[in-house]
């Protein structure tokens, strides 16, 4: 596939991410009637469900990354050039803040609204470690034993973090950013993006090293 399609897919891929995560988000806390549990459960299934069908979609177009701690991954695997990476990185992150912004519209919410959600300290970013490198982990070792499986298995996995991390998983750079614009049941406060994308990157790293030994790679792939 030509850059321009590769970088269309990953911008409307992340895009369509978060207007189903912030949207779904919205309307499980307006059905909940403060039941935070349900409106969790009703943000949960469409953001699982809507991975599943993008990675599938986008996959054969971009490879799906839709999320920078997934293509830098890739990028210390030699597997995408650090420009084309870069330029991955950018889209993603634009494409995710445009999607934000259409399940407000979409909701009839202030178009812009930076997020008062609080969501720090040590269990947080621990939280965050453990979701992204557990997704990083999925996607390598899926791509080795059944490739066709990555699109269930991220959608399954993503669908269990939000319930068995304390940070409801965000695990994805481009998602925090966004989510930063959301003053809605998915936000997060901007002053607590910074940590969530720095634990992101360390733990997309360590995972790329850790899978790439576990599965009997050569160095040259993990390099």
């Amino acid at each position: 596939m030509t850059l321009d399609r590769r970088l269309m897919a990953e911008w409307l891929g992340t895009f369509s991410l978060l207007a189903t995560v912030i949207g779904s988000g919205i309307m499980a806390d307006r059905l909940a009637d403060g039941n935070v549990a349900i409106a969790l459960l009703g943000n949960t299934i469409p953001t699982g469900a809507i991975l599943v069908v993008l990675i599938t979609v986008f996959g054969p177009i971009s490879g799906a990354h839709f999320n920078p701690a997934v293509t830098l991954s890739f990028a210390l695997r030699r597997e995408i050039t650090p420009g084309d990476a870069g330029l991955y990185v950018a889209v993603q992150v634009f494409g995710g803040i445009v999607g934000v912004l259409a399940a407000h519209v979409m909701f009839e919410h202030p178009l812009l609204d930076p997020s008062t959600t609080a969501r720090t300290g040590l269990g947080q970013w621990a939280a965050e470690f453990v979701a992204t490198f557990g997704l990083v982990g999925t996607i390598l070792a899926c791509l080795k034993a059944r490739p066709q499986a990555v699109p269930m298995a991220v959608g399954l996995y993503i669908t269990a973090a939000y319930w068995f991390t304390s940070s409801t998983s965000f695990a994805n750079p481009a998602v925090t950013i966004a989510r930063g614009f959301s003053d809605t049941f998915a936000g997060i406060a901007p002053a607590d993006v910074a940590a969530f994308i720095a634990v992101q990157l360390v733990a997309a790293v360590l995972a790329t090293w850790f899978f790439g030994w576990l599965l009997n790679e050569t160095e040259e792939d993990v390099a």
